[in-house]
């Protein structure tokens, strides 16, 4: 895992450096791609006096079928705005502090947004009415965090950089009874093993993460597409490639809308910073070559169930489906379709994850 982890501080280097030469090259040149270039309005979606905050709410039962398992829930919060810098809990200081450390310089881009986000998610494997550890499925997993990220938008070239911090405990009671009351309210199945979970009784852990996005085509019919590049390091350790798009009528700048970042529960709070009305149809796929997982392999404390890293596969695709609508007012809800190819290679736990998701969001004048 050494090595592996080597591996992926490179590509965060080199993501990092890359960067740095996108910044001297804006200083430079204007590249002419026969693509709208940003007017007013998209500068005035950026400004401070804007301020947004969004709410999240995933769960397996939000798709066709009846399921309860893998990804089974997950809640967050999200803050938009100077304010969110200057939250008692924000850890934007520590972002900057490691955007420095890789070579990651934004002196000649545009800040376009900061977030705060606190959340929650868990897994359960497939059969949740058994009390024993079941080394045949995935294990019960938790994490409660808080996340703060940036992002700069380079106008003369139409890219945008995003970097995040997470830091959370894995392991702690509170998911899992969490699901145990929703399921005593509703007359479900009980889950009986979370005290057989990842880490049990908690663990601290922590996130980093760099992506880079491009806008590869705008039509003024209401058309986008974009590719983008990420890496992390730390409880979930991976490099992607994701491309993806949205159609339909169109108000927002295309940076402002970034499902391409989700990583289960953690950013999947969609905000944007303009008032407007709009519907559109957002889809997309990423290809991830994965090294490690906390969520299946554990961390430093020993878990009941967990896996070694030459029983999961290490390349996975994902994919997502999805439909916002927003009105004027500044409230918008999207609903969203997400899944993945199947991580672990043998035994009950080899099957494709998939769960939906609402989100709610509301931007406003500060």
């Amino acid at each position: 895992m050494t090595q592996t982890r080597k591996t992926l501080f490179t590509i965060l280097l080199a993501l990092g450096l890359s960067a740095s030469l996108s910044n001297t090259l804006a200083n430079e040149r204007i590249e002419e791609k026969g693509i709208p270039r940003p007017n007013a309005n998209h500068v005035m979606s950026y400004s401070s006096k804007v301020q947004s905050w969004g709410f999240a709410f995933d769960n397996d039962i939000l798709v066709p079928g009846s399921r309860d398992q893998d990804y089974t829930y997950g809640l967050n919060v999200n803050f938009a705005g100077n304010q969110a810098r200057e939250h008692w809990l924000s850890l934007h200081k520590t972002l900057k502090a490691i955007n420095r450390t890789i070579g990651f310089k934004t002196s000649a881009l545009v800040q376009s947004v900061y977030k705060i986000e606190y959340g929650l998610f868990g897994f359960t494997p497939e059969d949740i009415q058994q009390a024993k550890a079941n080394a045949d499925d995935r294990p019960y997993a938790s994490l409660i965090y808080v996340s703060s990220s940036s992002e700069y938008y380079d106008f003369s070239h139409d890219i945008s950089w995003n970097s995040s911090i997470t830091i959370g405990l894995l392991g702690l009671n509170i998911v899992g009874r969490l699901q145990e009351g929703v399921h005593e309210l509703t007359d479900s199945d009980q889950p009986q093993g979370w005290d057989h979970q990842i880490s049990d009784g908690g663990e601290l852990t922590a996130r980093y993460t760099i992506a880079r996005q491009s806008l590869l085509y705008q039509s003024r019919s209401g058309a986008e597409l974009k590719s983008s590049v990420q890496a992390s390091v730390g409880y979930i350790t991976e490099a992607s490639w994701s491309l993806g798009g949205r159609f339909g009528k169109i108000h927002t700048p295309w940076v402002s809308f970034n499902p391409e970042r989700v990583n289960y529960g953690e950013q999947s709070a969609q905000t944007t910073k303009t008032k407007v009305s709009e519907r559109y149809l957002w889809a997309g796929i990423s290809v991830k070559a994965r090294a490690y997982n906390a969520f299946l392999q554990g961390q430093f404390r020993n878990s009941d169930v967990s896996y070694d890293s030459n029983e999961l596969r290490h390349g996975i695709i994902e994919a997502w489906l999805g439909y916002t609508f927003a009105l004027t007012n500044g409230y918008r809800v999207s609903y969203s379709l997400r899944g993945h190819t199947s991580e672990i290679k043998s035994g009950n736990g080899d099957r494709n994850v998939l769960w939906g998701g609402i989100n709610l969001s509301k931007t406003f004048s500060s």
